[in-house]
């Protein structure tokens, strides 16, 4: 099992903060600090960590915020994470100090901001100026948007996903992505796929509440698309086309329904245990005499606890099938995470439940996981 990420944010962090600061600003009350940052702080996770190291930061730095800033600012690091031996997070107390303290100081919170992110991230904290200082933000994400460095790009779409996890959400934005979209305008054809995966994220996020406008924009997009582009389309339209959106697998060339058919499903072993790795294979057959373009999903219905099932849909390939053909076996190799037993009591696979459905071009194979 994974350690939790709190395990790489233990007791050294508050300690390694209160030493940078103290290098430049010689007055800071470093026990004084360290000591309310570590008051309760081992029964806390990750993210209230952050915040109790920031309301620490706040009590003992100078009253004035634009000073208490460009205190923080001057005790950061190397401005490439890769340049320093800091744990992961390190950073997050600083960003939230900035969102929670920062919102009548627009100036030296932007400025920390850019500073920030070029460091870890102020996905976290530019949200609250979204939200109290649309126009102004905005104006700030589209300056920013052209900025050199790749982090402070990324911030313009990461900071505006209107879903953003662990992260509050932006009403607004979900309500008429139109603003986002003007910035995302900007980035669709980034230099770096680390923008541009920011990019998709985000119209995935703005897809769930307003799918008609991620269909238009995708569509507007492909038209002459360079790869990068439809590579960062088809990322964008992932969850509508794992809903089976028709319009979504248009756009992707997925439009028809498919003429195939699943031989050979096996799935082996028919009862897993608690860490059991489950293996699926199966081949799918071209029933028509065209060649067919198919994408093939994998559906599991995991029983719940009130006995209700509920679907969760995995990517597997695109397969080309020739007239008639078959593609070879295609197989969920033992070990793979996507079909780990780790309910609390054993599965049984029933062979009834085992199921072929065409959604379109989509093929989904689905596998009914029931609890015994």
């Amino acid at each position: 099992m994974a350690e939790p990420l709190k395990s790489g944010f233990g007791c050294a962090v508050p300690k390694r903060i209160a030493t940078l600061i103290a290098a430049v600003h010689p007055r800071f009350d470093v026990r004084g600090f360290t000591a309310a940052a570590l008051d309760g702080y081992e029964k806390l996770e990750l993210m209230p960590r952050a915040r109790h190291i920031a309301a620490a930061l706040h009590r003992h730095l100078p009253d004035d915020f634009t000073t208490a800033a460009s205190i923080l600012i001057d005790s950061l690091g190397p401005d490439s994470p890769a340049d320093n031996d800091l744990p992961p997070f390190f950073y997050l107390p600083h960003v939230l100090f900035v969102a929670a303290y920062g919102l009548d100081h627009f100036e030296p919170s932007m400025r920390a901001q850019y500073e920030l992110t070029q460091r870890f991230t102020a996905e976290f904290s530019i949200r609250p100026f979204l939200i109290h200082h649309q126009a102004r933000t905005l104006k700030r994400l589209e300056q920013w948007s052209a900025d050199d460095n790749v982090h402070v790009r990324r911030l313009v779409s990461e900071g505006t996903r209107p879903r953003l996890p662990w992260a509050m959400r932006l009403p607004a934005f979900q309500r008429d992505p139109r603003p986002v979209l003007t910035l995302l305008e900007c980035l669709k054809d980034d230099p770096e796929q680390y923008v541009r995966r920011s990019v998709a994220n985000n119209l995935n996020d703005i897809g769930k509440d307003n799918p008609a406008v991620l269909i238009a924009t995708a569509a507007r997009w492909l038209k002459n698309a360079p790869p990068p582009r439809a590579a960062l389309l088809r990322h964008a339209l992932r969850s509508s086309i794992k809903a089976g959106d028709q319009r979504a697998l248009a756009l992707l060339g997925f439009g028809a329904n498919a003429e195939v058919a699943l031989r050979s499903i096996a799935i082996a072993p028919e009862r897993a245990r608690i860490g059991d790795k489950i293996s699926i294979a199966f081949e799918i057959v071209n029933k028509s005499k065209r060649p067919q373009r198919v994408l093939v999903d994998l559906k599991v219905h995991y029983a719940k606890a009130n006995g209700k099932t509920a679907a969760k849909v995995y990517k597997l390939k695109r397969v080309e099938l020739a007239p008639r053909a078959a593609a070879s076996a295609m197989l969920i190799e033992p070990g793979s995470a996507l079909m780990r037993a780790a309910r609390s009591r054993p599965f049984a696979i029933g062979e009834s439940a085992r199921t072929m459905k065409a959604i379109g071009s989509v093929i989904r194979l689905a596998i009914g996981v029931n609890a015994k």
